[in-house]
């Protein structure tokens, strides 16, 4: 539907226009009439030379004025609509009514019902059925019925929550089509394509052979979707899309906690033919972790709704290393490749100088999630009582080995270690370096690329027990552990059995040390999650029942009755199955 919005009642009056040239002509040739004045003396002025004659003709503004007036008269009798009901294309045939109702069309829903009732409304004055078909309804046959019914249908359609499988309705409209050889098809399009919309044109165009179809997909402002959060460490990004790349196009959008309150704005805008712009929110990193749900303000759409739950937060965590001389080489200390690792997703606290008790100390105080200790022997005295009722209350606490952890006995490690090391391909060792086995199912890096190039050549190595197995997190192909973990009452510790830096391994120069790091630190403060998961295993493997779920419109509701549980790393697109929303108990919500 393109082009000038304008319609007319009584067209038939329009070839009133016609004779506007005869009447232009007419004007012109009949001059106006003279006026009269009744005055005696008018026998002396005869005599009197005339100044000012009668014109011949009329004065060409006067005719252009009584032309105007006239072809006003004969526009305002055909009766102009402004942006008028879409007219049907056969007056006897039923009409089969195609509505896109994902949340592409939530934007401008009532513009679309209405455009709807008036198609019902002209197929009821011609006295035709009606089949008003849902696209989101494919499980459903399809009939004609009444247009009182098909209105009373459409007036209880609502937009859903997520996108429409187009195809999925073909089998349905094919028996349907089958069935009624004469019929009307006219699609109330939302626009958008989101991969399979070529597939279904085709196999629309396909059924619906000879038949007519009309498109209805203009005149309405574009849809616009967000995705991509990302919370970095001086800002918090969002994608903003859309389905139409016709024009300029600017917004603004808003930052809400879980209770609704506003935390920030952040305004967009998309040059003509971009399809996709960003949105930063400049905001300091403790109420950027407490924004819950981005939308576009004014826009009521799931689509323009982003939620946020804690894994999007950017946790702080603390380091501190047993080391005593790391500013002599930055560039090889493990504090360098901790900080670059954990950097892009965290923000990296380093201990001041001091013993690793008074670094540990100076963290607790900070109630920090997250704990790493590089090659630290022993803690001991407060800050050991303190650290082991952190972790008992949900804090990750992870630990990398060194000579000291090698040296000492501390129990603060998931698994028993022996005393000293092991040390692969050197000179007085028959043993090669060894590489990385794949990940266990189990194993939160699970799903990662094994890498080929990282080979370890010295270890602390475990005393084989019955728990260590299911502890194990990552081995060598030899089959000796290189992380593990534990559950300790709410908190998790976590050993990898080699230096933060280079010294037994070419881990840290490896992209895998960056997404090991990085799953780790997404188990930091799912206390929730961790109570329930056994040792070694990743809490997100849970299902989680759904618990605020967003309607079409992007407004929280109660989880609709086809709503089902889904795992708490769900990734996949939003289906009625699983709609989008928060998921799990209220102080774990997962989105």
């Amino acid at each position: 539907m393109g082009g000038v919005p304008l319609a007319f009642a009584q067209p038939l009056v329009l070839l009133g226009l016609l004779s506007l040239p005869v009447l232009w002509w007419l004007l012109r040739l009949i001059p106006p009439r003279p006026r009269r004045i009744a005055f005696p003396p008018a026998r002396l002025l005869f005599d009197i030379a005339p100044k000012e004659e009668t014109p011949a003709r009329t004065p060409w503004w006067l005719t252009l004025l009584r032309l105007t007036l006239a072809a006003l008269l004969i526009l305002a009798a055909a009766g102009p609509l402004w942006n008028p009901p879409l007219a049907t294309q056969q007056a006897n045939a039923p009409l089969a009514l195609l509505v896109d109702d994902g949340w592409g069309a939530a934007a401008a829903w009532d513009t679309r019902i209405r455009t709807a009732e008036d198609l019902i409304a002209r197929a009821e004055a011609d006295g035709r059925g009606v089949a008003l078909v849902p696209l989101s309804e494919t499980g459903r046959d399809i009939s004609l019925e009444t247009p009182g019914a098909a209105r009373a249908r459409l007036r209880q359609l609502r937009p859903k929550p997520h996108t429409l499988e187009r195809t999925e309705a073909l089998p349905a409209l094919a028996r349907f089509l089958a069935a009624t050889p004469e019929l009307e098809l006219i699609w109330l399009s939302d626009g958008m394509d989101l991969g399979r919309g070529a597939e279904f044109v085709d196999g629309l165009a396909r059924l619906a052979e000879q038949r007519s179809i009309t498109v209805v997909e203009g005149g309405l402002a574009p849809a616009h979707s967000l995705a991509a959060a990302n919370n970095a460490a001086n800002a918090l990004t969002v994608k903003v899309l859309r389905a139409q790349t016709a024009a300029e196009d600017r917004g603004v959008l808003r930052a809400l906690d879980l209770k609704g309150l506003p935390l920030g704005e952040a305004p967009f805008s998309f040059a003509t033919q971009d399809r996709e712009t960003e949105a930063q929110f400049d905001l300091p990193v403790e109420i950027r972790n407490d924004i819950a749900r981005i939308e576009i303000n004014g826009e009521r759409s799931a689509g323009a709704v982003q939620l946020l739950d804690k894994r999007w937060r950017r946790r702080s965590i603390g380091v501190v290393t047993g080391a005593t001389v790391e500013t002599a080489q930055p560039l090889l200390a493990a504090t360098y490749y901790l900080s670059r690792a954990l950097g892009p997703f965290a923000d990296v606290r380093l201990a001041e100088r001091g013993s690793p008790a008074q670094a540990v100390n100076q963290f607790m105080d900070q109630q920090l999630p997250m704990l790493v200790l590089a090659d630290v022997g022993n803690v001991a005295g407060e800050a050991r009582e303190r650290l082991n009722a952190w972790i008992e209350d949900g804090g990750v606490l992870v630990r990398f080995a060194g000579p000291r952890l090698a040296a000492g006995d501390d129990d603060l490690v998931p698994v028993k270690l022996r005393r000293g090391g092991r040390i692969l391909g050197g000179s007085l060792s028959w043993e090669q370096p060894q590489q990385l086995a794949g990940f266990a199912r189990e194993s939160p890096f699970f799903g990662m690329a094994v890498p080929t190039d990282v080979t370890v050549t010295r270890q602390v190595l475990a005393e084989p027990d019955s728990l260590l197995g299911e502890r194990t997190w990552a081995a060598l192909t030899d089959g000796t552990p290189l992380v593990t973990a534990a559950r300790r009452g709410k908190g998790l510790v976590v050993l990898f059995h080699v230096t933060a830096d280079t010294r037994w391994s070419n881990l840290p120069l490896s992209g895998a040390f960056v997404d090991m790091l990085k799953r780790v630190v997404a188990l930091a403060g799912s206390s929730a999650a961790a109570e329930t998961a056994p040792a070694g295993s990743r809490a997100p493997r849970e299902v989680v029942p759904p618990s605020r779920i967003l309607d079409g419109f992007g407004a929280f509701g109660p989880p609709p009755p086809t709503a089902r549980p889904a795992a708490a790393d769900f990734s996949a697109r939003a289906t009625a199955d699983h709609p989008p929303g928060f998921y799990g108990p209220p102080e774990g919500l997962l989105a």
